[in-house]
């Protein structure tokens, strides 16, 4: 009986250390508080369809606002601009947190709306630094800026710094730009901010609204398909990051797992943010600008055919180190990976250069890796040098090829009374010179050939 608790006991240990070693890393907050920075300069008194364009957006911001009144996963809060002062005193700090994050504020920020008059100027710039100071620290929100607009910065502010600043800071996610009625001309001023839409009228502008809260206040979700080079679904266990496309901050990472049926895990996603998804695979491959669609989910296929790299070699433990191979693509300077000798790892299909850092380095050029073969590079083993000397010196070794050229390998260092190394098979020369002699006509100069597994004395007076 005593047998069974313990077995028993030692059975929930697992089930349990199981269970916390499986838990979700990274997940989406619940909740989501919504800043809308508010447009009301001197130019939101312009006619827009058959009434003003300030008239026309507060009603239209009232209708969103009043139906939000059902979701209690969400806050707002409204931060107007260029209502404060009149335009001639060109005030670039003209912006106040009139109603601050709350829940249940909704009336209160429809009774706010009906009295904001349009009057100053438009420091957008300006706005958007201040709004990092109206979303409490919380974890478990996340945080969206809606910025309602008919014009552009008017107060020499950067804009898309200040939003690229605080993305990086994470004060909020990717804000979404409403420019009402604006002129096609001024859309490259708000790319670089958010997303932007232009809301050509008042039903463009509901619509483009409307749309924002689908797209960030629905579960979204996506897989990732990594394909071999005939289309088919198979590869998998690779790193992939989702990385803001605008911060270039990685926002989500996991390893690609397929379950036995060979489907991909289904992953929650953020869908307010675009990313460039990066398969790191050797060399990595990057699908850039991904825009997932809210509220559904979304396939991202990638092809990443693969195939292995094995390089061969036995009685490597006659080198003082590991051996590493450094590979590169074919005809390419960067390296992009270092590989361990008597290890297999998988590269995408293509040709790659070698550089096996055995003595002396052996360079293997064009070696081509197919999609799910193994290509295997076998090395003759290494033999060993032991140098022994009655005095001190300088010198150097060099390898011969078959032509009887010359290449220097490394330097005879011998200071300690003896040296011994790891050495490829081939033709040597040594080259060295007595600390005790008087002159360059006491160099002395030796070739030696060794052999796989042959263990080589030599001895310099």
């Amino acid at each position: 009986m005593k047998h069974k608790i313990i077995i028993s006991s030692l059975l929930l240990f697992f089930v349990m250390f199981n269970a916390k070693s499986q838990k979700v890393e990274q997940s989406i907050p619940e909740k989501t508080r919504i800043l809308f920075l508010f447009d009301a300069s001197g130019s939101m008194l312009a006619p827009w369809g058959n009434e003003l364009r300030i008239d026309a957006s507060k009603r239209v911001l009232t209708d969103l606002v009043d139906s939000l009144r059902v979701n209690d996963k969400i806050e707002l809060a409204l931060r107007p601009y260029g209502h404060l002062t009149p335009a001639k005193e060109r005030n670039c700090e003209d912006t106040k947190l009139e109603i601050p994050f709350a829940p249940n504020n909704n009336d209160r920020i429809i009774d706010r709306l009906k009295y904001i008059y349009p009057r100053g100027t438009t420091p957008i710039a300006y706005s958007l630094l201040q709004s990092a100071k109206d979303f409490p620290q919380d974890d478990n929100y996340r945080n969206i800026i809606i910025i309602i607009t008919d014009g552009i910065e008017s107060c020499d502010g950067d804009p898309c710094a200040v939003s690229l600043e605080l993305q990086k800071k994470d004060i909020f996610l990717r804000p979404f730009v409403i420019g009402l009625g604006m002129e096609e001309k001024f859309a490259s001023e708000f790319d670089c901010m958010g997303e932007y839409f232009n809301a050509k009228n008042i039903n463009a502008f509901r619509t483009v609204l409307n749309g924002i809260l689908t797209q960030s206040l629905s579960k979204t979700t996506a897989s990732v398909e990594l394909l071999d080079q005939n289309g088919r679904a198979v590869e998998k266990d690779v790193n992939v990051s989702f990385i803001n496309t605008f911060t270039g901050i990685s926002e989500f990472d996991f390893i690609h797992f397929r379950d036995r049926n060979g489907k991909p895990d289904t992953v929650e996603v953020d869908p307010v943010l675009s990313y460039d998804v990066v398969v790191n695979t050797v060399p990595p491959v990057v699908k850039r600008n991904v825009f997932l669609k809210g509220g559904t989910h979304n396939v991202i296929n990638i092809k990443t055919p693969q195939g292995e790299l094995k390089i061969n070699q036995e009685n490597t433990f006659e080198y003082d180190r590991d051996v590493q191979v450094l590979i590169k693509k074919s005809s390419q300077s960067e390296i992009i990976n270092n590989q361990a000798i008597n290890s297999d790892e998988k590269y995408l299909i293509g040709k790659y250069d070698l550089e096996i850092l055995t003595l002396p380095k052996i360079k293997i050029n064009n070696v081509e890796i197919k999609q799910g073969e193994t290509r295997n590079i076998n090395l003759p083993a290494p033999g060993r040098i032991n140098v022994i000397y009655s005095s001190k010196g300088i010198g150097s070794l060099y390898s011969i090829d078959e032509n009887g050229r010359q290449t220097w390998i490394r330097k005879l260092d011998l200071r300690g009374g003896k040296a011994s190394f790891g050495i490829q098979p081939g033709k040597y020369k040594y080259v060295f010179r007595s600390d005790r002699a008087m002159g360059s006509k006491y160099t002395q100069i030796k070739e030696f050939d060794i052999q796989s597994g042959q263990t080589l004395n030599i001895k310099i007076y």
